[in-house]
């Protein structure tokens, strides 16, 4: 990762999306400051904002109030995204959207290749990757050969391409089956601590969300607020056998109590 692991500020922020049917108030005047290094996760109950959230840290959204600052950089400045503060990020979603016709080495190598790096350059930090991510020896793969949670690495990796100092992740598990997820929120801690970047991932899954966070950040219904910040102490690196704790267990049980109350 560069030198300089960069935190999130995000201030005073709202989103409106207009509609026919009259403005949606998605998000209303959000703080939250997310520290460098730090494993931060958003949860909350559907449609409160959450992937819109994510979405305006990553400047895929700008936001109708308010400021998003990286390393206490605007990400907006005067309506246009700042290209150079975007580039502190990568993003990694639900679909792991590899091109079906590239190699995993080639998807992996793309963001470098739209930089202009150069091809031997862009096939040996492929390959790097690939060995971070736990798929080497799959690099001249298609993604048809390759399981979903090693399309998922693989996709991580894509977002790692480049040395990202945050990575900005949207339900990266949602779709596979719960071995397979344990697994990967295994790898993604691996990961995580290896790279030392700063990760701010969505779920809607309690478990997984007390497994990977330091923070939890517990968002209201629409217009999502915060509700509460729950610190979450457990010493890492963390194995999967600390879900059948009974602190692990209370503190999911707090969460769902809470869910209940506020949904």
């Amino acid at each position: 990762m560069n030198a300089e692991t960069s935190g999130i500020g995000v201030e005073a922020v709202t989103k409106i999306y207009p509609s026919d049917a009259g403005p949606i108030h998605a998000l209303e005047a959000v703080d939250l400051r997310v520290k460098r290094g730090e494993f931060v996760v958003l949860l909350g109950p559907s449609g409160c904002g959450k992937t819109t959230l994510l979405r305006l840290m990553g400047g895929l959204l700008s936001p109708t109030n308010g400021d998003i600052r990286v390393s206490g950089r605007s990400l907006w400045r005067n309506g246009e995204r700042d290209a150079a503060v975007s580039r502190e990020m990568g993003m990694v979603f639900q679909d792991a959207n590899l091109i079906p016709w590239y190699s995993i080495e080639k998807n992996i190598a793309l963001p470098l290749q739209l930089r202009g790096i150069n091809k031997s350059t862009r096939t040996e930090k492929a390959h790097e990757l690939c060995d971070l991510v736990g798929i080497s020896g799959f690099e001249k793969r298609w993604p048809r050969e390759l399981s979903g949670g090693m399309r998922q690495r693989a996709a991580i990796a894509r977002a790692l391409s480049y040395d990202p100092n945050i990575l900005l992740m949207d339900e990266p598990f949602g779709a596979l089956d719960a071995m397979t997820r344990d697994s990967m929120n295994l790898e993604l801690q691996r990961i995580w601590m290896t790279s030392g970047c700063t990760i701010v991932l969505v779920t809607h899954s309690i478990p997984e969300a007390v497994f990977l966070a330091d923070r939890i950040i517990l968002m209201t219904p629409r217009p999502g607020r915060i509700d509460r910040i729950l610190d979450v102490n457990f010493e890492r690196p963390r194995e999967l056998d600390l879900s059948a704790s009974v602190e692990f267990q209370e503190i999911a049980k707090n969460l769902r109590h809470r869910l209940e109350e506020i949904s």
